[in-house]
């Protein structure tokens, strides 16, 4: 198997309970005959300081259950739609020619995987401080924290292939700057430091309801002539990066952006993993206004589509702006008969009048 084939991705619920016991029966589901490397936690803090008292019991449990092997953690302060605290896991099943190495800074752990395709980079929970500073300050924070670590690892900033951006009140506004177009200005100046000549990564900036901003990513330096990654167009969009001026927010006057690929896929040999931005009922660069969830939905698929090329869904997640539309898009969703792991959030989305929004991982 190659590495395509040997990375899994599994989502884990459960019900309510106190939150230190939350976390222990999620983590009792967790496989034993593989190697956990990104464990993401979706749950409902009640406030920063509960959000941050909450993310130092999941570092410690996991330390506790993991030793120097620490998977990459992350903790979204996103309420999940069917279940009280929703675990999703990205494990790896290692042959003799895979080398893994567990790594910290700071607080943060990380994961970075060797072999026969390339350098694998694999890290979660990029925060600033979310008590005390804006979304401004804990951005560059953030990207600091994330060039620290690529320098650290000897990746390429242009070698992050995926990456996920959860922004608290994300269309929220801090004196007339708004949040979504603040963290899209630091990253633009992040990203200048490199050439991108083989498109951006792919993202998901979605919003939520605690937590500041957080980012996770995944980053890849191949070694292989049948490995690369490729950046994956919407004939039906505009990408992203080339949005005109009127579809954008202002934040200190800047208007930059949102900077990544509708998808991107890593090829290795004859397989290949897509990884699928947060996509929504866009065409062009305009949205699918006061059409009802099940046409946003309906679109949102569609544009999934044009991604797949051949791939097939792996996984996927399901945003929600209002927790009222959750049995709508359930049943819409289980008539596409996917047979995959599906989770449920309530998020608010990058614009307004979107009420959904979807990504997932493909595999072919």
């Amino acid at each position: 198997m190659n590495y395509c084939e040997k990375i899994q991705y599994k989502i884990y619920t459960t019900g309510f309970a106190g939150f230190p016991d939350m976390v222990d029966q999620l983590l009792t589901q967790l496989p034993e005959d593989e190697i956990i490397i990104r464990l993401c936690f979706f749950g409902t803090p009640s406030s920063n300081k509960e959000y941050i008292s909450r993310y130092a019991v999941l570092r410690e449990k996991i330390r506790k259950c993991y030793g120097n092997n620490e998977p990459a953690l992350s903790y979204v302060s996103q309420p999940p739609l069917n279940a009280s605290l929703v675990m999703e896991v990205h494990s790896y099943r290692p042959e003799s020619d895979d080398h893994i190495r567990f790594r910290k800074m700071g607080e943060m752990s990380y994961v970075v995987l060797e072999n026969g395709c390339g350098r694998f980079l694999f890290a979660g929970g990029f925060q600033g401080d979310v008590v005390n500073s804006g979304i401004e300050q804990q951005s560059v924070d953030i990207f600091h924290s994330v060039s620290n670590v690529l320098k650290e690892e000897g990746f390429p900033i242009n070698s992050i292939v995926r990456q996920w951006n959860y922004i608290e009140l994300i269309t929220g506004f801090d004196k007339g700057n708004q949040h979504y177009q603040t963290f899209n200005n630091a990253r633009s100046e992040f990203y200048a430091k490199t050439n991108w000549t083989n498109g951006y990564p792919a993202a998901t900036g979605i919003g939520t309801n605690m937590g500041g901003v957080l980012v996770d990513l995944d980053a890849a330096v191949f070694t292989n002539s049948t490995c690369f990654a490729t950046p994956i167009d919407n004939k039906l969009q505009i990408a992203a990066h080339a949005y005109s001026d009127k579809v954008l927010d202002v934040s200190q006057s800047k208007k930059t952006t949102p900077k990544f690929e509708r998808a991107k896929s890593i090829t290795c040999g004859k397989n290949r993993l897509v990884y699928i931005s947060g996509t929504a009922a866009i065409r062009g660069e305009e949205s699918l206004e006061g059409v009802g969830l099940e046409r946003q939905l309906r679109i949102t698929m569609e544009n999934i589509d044009q991604l797949l090329d051949g791939a097939k869904l792996s996984i996927l997640r399901v945003y929600l702006k209002d927790k009222s539309y959750y049995e709508e898009a359930r049943k819409l969703m289980e008539s596409y008969q996917l047979d995959i792991p599906v989770s449920y959030m309530c998020a608010d989305v990058c614009r307004n009048e979107l009420l959904i929004e979807i990504e997932g991982i493909a595999v072919q």
